[in-house]
């Protein structure tokens, strides 16, 4: 994506913010791909079937975003992030359903992405993965969110830092202690 899309995409959430409804049915077709994107990534190695199709999340997480009673994103970074925490709960919602359908059967398994080193090599249920990010964001909620602004929205960490306000720096030794702790605790499962 150009640096003229990503200001495109930033002037037209701030629009929004401010209530112009053209500004919103304009924003969903330059936003699409990267949400595609995203949700693909929120969706690698679930089980085929096992879950919802990337374009219904793409979808739900779209409506969610924007009938909020204010949208009020300050750039395109902000606005992943909060698709990725929407996307998150999303697929926490349908897992718990399907588990309760099934009374803990056959839960939902997600093989996470190789990129959050922490889950290398492991198969984590979703509900699982959810539970041990909330215990985290109860010992430290700017780490917890950091894992969820890399893992569930992609972004990097340059871009994480930004989100977050702190430097790199301090999100790289954030990511380093969310990893460990994140692994710790998967394994006492």
């Amino acid at each position: 994506m150009s640096a003229t899309d990503k200001d495109e995409i930033t002037r037209l959430l701030l629009a929004a913010g401010n209530g112009a409804a053209d500004a919103v049915n304009q924003l969903l077709p330059r936003i699409y791909d990267e949400l595609r994107k995203l949700a693909g990534a929120c969706l690698a190695g679930e089980k085929p079937g096992g879950t919802l199709p990337a374009t219904a999340l793409v979808h739900e997480a779209y409506l969610r975003l924007v009938q909020q009673d204010t949208v009020g994103f300050q750039g395109r970074a902000q606005f992943f992030a909060a698709a990725a925490t929407v996307m998150r709960r999303i697929l926490v919602d349908h897992a718990r359903a399907r588990r309760r359908e099934k009374r803990g059967g056959d839960a939902v398994r997600v093989t996470l992405d190789e990129a959050l080193a922490v889950f290398e090599h492991a198969a984590a249920d979703v509900t699982d993965l959810d539970a041990a990010l909330t215990a985290l964001a109860q010992i430290d909620p700017r780490k917890a969110r950091l894992v969820e602004l890399r893992f569930f929205a992609g972004l990097s960490m340059k871009e994480g830092a930004h989100v977050l306000g702190v430097t790199q720096r301090t999100a790289e030794r954030d990511w380093r202690f969310a990893r460990a702790w994140l692994r710790d605790w998967l394994d006492a499962r």
